[in-house]
């Protein structure tokens, strides 16, 4: 394996974030799903360098909380 920059990938995706005038991106984790040549599917994540694992997993939780709330519309959601 060798580490690639995520971004080029990211924005190879069509990968978009929705941010107000000001904001500020402060650290990152990306979960990818990944097709191997053989077929096999992997699951990978990288993370923002200095994301502790304490910020790792609020980042983890709050996402799956935020995927879990069917009734509340998320930023970006077209629906």
């Amino acid at each position: 394996m060798t580490e690639q920059p995520i971004g080029p990938i990211l924005d190879g995706l069509g990968t978009t974030i929705d941010l107000d005038e000001g904001d500020l991106v402060a650290s990152a984790m990306v979960i990818a799903k990944v097709i191997e040549p053989n077929g096999d599917v992997s699951l990978s994540f990288c993370l923002s360098e200095g994301l502790s694992w304490v910020e790792q997993n609020g980042l983890l939780a709050s996402a799956q909380q935020i995927m879990n709330q069917t009734t509340i519309g998320r930023r970006g959601d077209d629906a």
